[in-house]
């Protein structure tokens, strides 16, 4: 096996994905190994990595596979080195700033959820503290 691929089972271990998860992410063409081995072992680059990294990062913030595929195309096709016209660089950057705006908004929505438990966790622990038994002396 070449040093710069890495098998799933160490890609799920540094993404803190299933291989499930993973399995699944390529089947919808979200992420595709790099590579196989001559034994039929999928092998992952770093770039795969990477990919599984924005995808884990896009889940708890609710996007869709479709958003997360749009994102991961407007990244690559800017990433690529290839020559962009002004009017597609700019489109395309367009679309990452769609992404960003609702990153933006779900983290401030969870925000809100997380303040809200906060409170929650608070408001039980004064009950239990207010209805502890006093120790007697």
């Amino acid at each position: 096996m070449d040093a710069k691929h890495i098998q799933i089972g160490e890609v799920a271990a540094r993404t803190e994905l299933s291989l499930r998860t993973i399995r699944h992410y390529e089947e919808t063409g979200l992420v595709i190994p790099s590579a196989r081995s001559q034994g039929g072992f999928r092998l992952y680059t770093e770039t795969d990595v990477s990919r599984l990294m924005v995808i884990r990062r896009m889940k708890p913030l609710r996007f869709t596979l479709e958003q997360m595929r749009d994102l991961l195309d407007a990244t690559d096709r800017l990433d690529s080195g290839e020559v962009l016209d002004a009017g597609e660089r700019e489109a395309l950057m367009e679309r990452v700033r769609t992404h960003w705006q609702a990153a933006a908004e779900q983290v401030e929505k969870l925000r809100v959820q997380l303040a809200r438990a906060e409170d929650f966790a608070a408001t039980l622990s004064a009950r239990l503290e207010q209805n502890a038994p006093t120790a007697r002396v």
